[in-house]
């Protein structure tokens, strides 16, 4: 059901009929492949995201040309967005405290070479980016680490999810750990990849995992990157073509 929903995401979620949306909204992967229903936090309601963050036109009037990236970024963590993301599953975007720090001093002229690159729609995965390789490399400008965390409790959007990107090289307390970086294979198909608990990720030094996403949370490891859609839309996809665009829910 996961794969389905996958493929689901990389030929376009806006497509998908209602029906099918709600069906997957419960379906969460469990590590090892496997997957079981949960219902949606009672505490999640609906949120109304201002049009700045959702139509490319106001966006664009927003943040400027060239766009201001680094800002978009953090204005989304900051408004609890959420992504519509692997076949219409809502995931919140969230931004580590040391990551959100670095795009704010991009964002307020701390560099052009260091905002984040908006691919063109030409790269919709990203082995279609130039110099792409199979690594666990990152630079922070055209690739991030990042998670999905699933079940958590208090996620915006209603599902439990939760789309974290964090700052590598920088010695970010809520980055990748050794271990992320030496299993990373997230070209491959996720029911062949390391899923991983809290418990395992604070054994491995990811400690307060547990604190900020629930003590039931587990995730799965990604390189990101990003790239403009059909309509100037902004999506923010993962190396194995899992992708979402901000969306109102």
């Amino acid at each position: 059901a996961m794969a389905a929903a996958r493929r689901s995401a990389r030929v376009g979620r806006p497509l998908i009929a209602a029906a099918a949306g709600a069906l997957l909204a419960g379906l969460v992967a469990r590590p090892g492949g496997l997957a079981f229903w949960a219902a949606a936090p009672p505490s999640a309601g609906r949120l109304a995201m201002p049009p700045h963050l959702l139509d490319p036109s106001k966006r664009d009037e927003r943040y400027g040309s060239p766009l201001n990236v680094a800002q978009y970024l953090v204005d989304l963590h900051d408004a609890g967005a959420v992504f519509n993301f692997c076949g219409s599953l809502m995931f919140q975007l969230s931004l580590s405290a040391k990551l959100r720090e670095h795009l704010m001093e991009v964002a307020q002229g701390g560099g052009v070479s260091q905002q984040p690159v908006i691919f063109d729609a030409s790269c919709d995965r990203l082995a279609k980016t130039p110099g792409y390789a199979r690594t666990a490399d990152v630079d922070n400008v055209r690739t991030f680490h990042g998670r999905e965390v699933r079940q958590v409790p208090d996620a915006a959007g209603g599902e439990g999810c939760v789309l974290q990107l964090c700052l590598a090289g920088a010695g970010d307390p809520e980055g990748w750990t050794e271990q992320e970086v030496g299993d990373y294979n997230g070209w491959k198909h996720d029911s062949g990849r390391p899923w991983r608990r809290g418990d395992q990720l604070e054994q491995e030094g990811y400690s307060g995992f547990k604190s900020r996403f629930g003590p039931s949370a587990f995730t799965l490891h990604h390189k990101f990157y990003l790239h403009f859609g059909r309509r100037n839309e902004m999506w923010l996809s993962a190396e194995d073509g899992c992708e979402g665009e901000p969306w109102s829910c």
